[in-house]
Parts: C-alpha cells; sequence; structure tokens
C-alpha cells in the first residue's frame, strides 16, 4: 500500500483488538519515530502494551475500547510546534496504515501515565495517537464541498485538486476542518487555519498539509 492509498484506506479506529504489534512492525515504526524527531526536533515517543492510559476517566467520552499502544506526541510549546507535531505525527499514522494498523488521533480522552514516557525540559504532551488492530477499519465522515477550502488567482490545476482532495481526507479535531489553502502565481500554495472553538487548528494544519503534499506532489508546487 503506498501513502496515497493509505490516505483513501485510513480511518479514525477507537476499538482495538488484543492482537500484539508484531517484532517487525514495531522496528518500522521506531526507525520512522528517529528520523521525525531528528527533522522536526519534536520529542515523539512509542510506548506499548500499557492499557492504563484509555482505562479510566475520560476515556468512556471517546468511546475508546482495548487501546494499549499509542504515540506520545511531545514537543515544545507554541503554534511551530503543534504544526510540526500535527505534519509529522500524520507521517506515522499514514505509515502504520500501511502496515495494516489502525489509529486515532487523541486530543483529552487520555489520561497521562507516568514513567511511560519522558519529556525534555520545556516539553509538553500536545495529544497522543492510538494504535493497533481495529476491530473495525472505520468509516468515512461526510465531506463537505471543495469549494469551501481553497481560493485562486488563476485556473486550478490537476496537481492543486489533488492536493486538496487529499487534504479534505485528512483527520481533524471533531472533524471541524478549519483550514483553507490559497493558490498563488509562481505555483505558491499558502495554508492558513482558521479560528475554531475546539482549538487543535494548528496541529490540524499540520495534518492536511502533509496530505496535500501528499495528493500535490511536493515537486509541483512551493509553500508561501
Amino acid at each position: 500500500m503506498t501513502i496515497k492509498e493509505a490516505i483513501e484506506a485510513r480511518h479514525s479506529v477507537r476499538k482495538y483488538t488484543d492482537e500484539p504489534i508484531e517484532a517487525d512492525k514495531v522496528a518500522t515504526l521506531r526507525s520512522a519515530l528517529e528520523e521525525v524527531n531528528s527533522e522536526s526536533g519534536l520529542n515523539i515517543q512509542l510506548v506499548l502494551e500499557e492499557p492504563k492510559a484509555f482505562s479510566t476517566g475520560m476515556w468512556k467520552y471517546g468511546a475508546f475500547s482495548g487501546v494499549k499502544n499509542y504515540f506520545v506526541m511531545a514537543g515544545p510549546k507554541g503554534d511551530e510546534a503543534e504544526e510540526a507535531i500535527g505534519y509529522q505525527g500524520e507521517k506515522l499514522v499514514l505509515l502504520a496504515q500501511t502496515l495494516g494498523l489502525n489509529t486515532c488521533w487523541v486530543g483529552l480522552t487520555y489520561k497521562k501515565i507516568p514513567g511511560t514516557y519522558t519529556l525534555r525540559k520545556g516539553d509538553i504532551v500536545h495529544c497522543v495517537i492510538s494504535l493497533g488492530y481495529g476491530t473495525i477499519s472505520g468509516v468515512q465522515h461526510p465531506q463537505k464541498p471543495a469549494d469551501q477550502f481553497y481560493e485562486a488567482e488563476e485556473p486550478v490545476p490537476d496537481w492543486f485538486k489533488s492536493g486538496l482532495e487529499a487534504a479534505l481526507l485528512a483527520p481533524t479535531a471533531v472533524n471541524q476542518q478549519k483550514f483553507k489553502f490559497i493558490l498563488h502565481k509562481d505555483n505558491k500554495v499558502e495554508a492558513r487555519g482558521l479560528f475554531s472553538m475546539a482549538g487543535y487548528v494548528n496541529v490540524d494544519l499540520g495534518i492536511v498539509k502533509y496530505h496535500f503534499e501528499v495528493g500535490a506532489g511536493k515537486e509541483n508546487f512551493e509553500w508561501k
């Protein structure tokens, strides 16, 4: 499965089986984890076989069950770090999908378990991503019309349309989709996060920017 195929196949999954993640898949995820942390300066960590984070309290609101593996999305504070969390985290999400695993971005409905991860000075936990074999593969949320999500100063090329289609398949907090892409001259693209009472706009922006890059092809445009 390619990353483009993973974008189409991947849906949020909240219920997981007891099947452990195979060692070779764990090794692939850890290798990718080291790469994204090195590239971004983040401190994302993989926690395995730890069921307590989703066993009490707010987990009930999100209807999670069987979660015992997850990425801890840690890094510095600030808008730039939040966007990097989304961008780099979605790389891991889609890689997991290519490995036959299921995932879900989780903002609030989990408990931080001491000793399961290590924070550097200045780090915070922005969110987590559940990981494992889902009891189902998830379902696609209804999509809004694409013309709500872009502005263009010139005719829209096919690569931009493909990027937008991929972005519209991206997971966002409470499916809020608070973003817009603007096509400028000379194939320059601007991505904006829009105000939301739900928050996580910068994380969402990083997620949708990665989707747009995959769909459009990084060779076809430059970020403005």
